[in-house]
């Protein structure tokens, strides 16, 4: 059984092997195949999306760096795709060589506009992420299918920014996180129970006249 996670991982080994030896059919990447897979490996970096942090992708991390590729999970500030398309831009342009450049959710959007004009960037991987093409707005893509309660959970706490002007920091209502967020996960309480039932079925029953002995 192929898991999610595995299949991610698989998916953006897949990218970063054609990020290695180029287009495909192309007669130039063929003929120097041998020569292609004798280059470092590109660097693969992980854009998380809004309301997580880059600790969700440390098992992955741990996947890539096993098979032997350099990947760097950056903190996105998820402060507005214009602020955070430039910080993870900034980032990219610190790097050396081929990248990959893999996005998460609201990460999707950040990706597509970090990586315009830049030619390291060889591939683009997005996992259950926004693609926005040309002139789509996030917001117009979040409300087109019908069901996210993302908006109505959403409360703004106010920041100010070093032009004197005022923006606004988004987070989840407490109260409302799991069913926005993370409705496909059960409740820790269920979990607790589950593994308590089990474990009692799974115990040896002690026979009536040996627990009074």
């Amino acid at each position: 059984m192929i898991t999610r996670r595995r299949a991610l991982v698989s998916g953006v080994a897949v990218a970063a092997t054609a990020a290695m030896v180029g287009p495909a059919g192309s007669t130039a990447a063929a003929a120097d195949h041998t020569k292609a897979q004798s280059k470092a490996k590109p660097t693969i970096v992980l854009v998380h999306g809004g309301f997580a942090d880059a600790s969700g992708w440390n098992r992955v991390i741990e996947r890539l760096q096993h098979d032997g590729y350099k990947t760097i999970a950056p903190a996105n500030p998820l402060r507005g795709i214009p602020t955070d398309a430039a910080y993870i831009a900034s980032f990219l342009a610190s790097i050396e060589g081929p990248i990959v450049l893999v996005g998460h959710s609201y990460g999707g959007a950040v990706i597509t506009n970090a990586a315009a004009g830049n030619p390291d960037v060889k591939a683009l991987v997005y996992v259950a992420a926004f693609a926005p093409d040309k002139g789509e707005q996030l917001g117009v893509l979040l409300n087109k299918c019908p069901g996210s309660l993302i908006g109505s959970s959403v409360q703004g706490v106010p920041y100010p920014n070093p032009d004197g002007t005022t923006g606004t920091d988004l987070s989840l209502r407490a109260d409302k996180f799991r069913a926005a967020f993370a409705a496909d996960l059960r409740h820790l309480g269920e979990q607790a129970a589950e593994r308590g039932a089990s474990s009692c079925s799974a115990a040896p029953r002690t026979p009536p006249h040996q627990a009074a002995a």
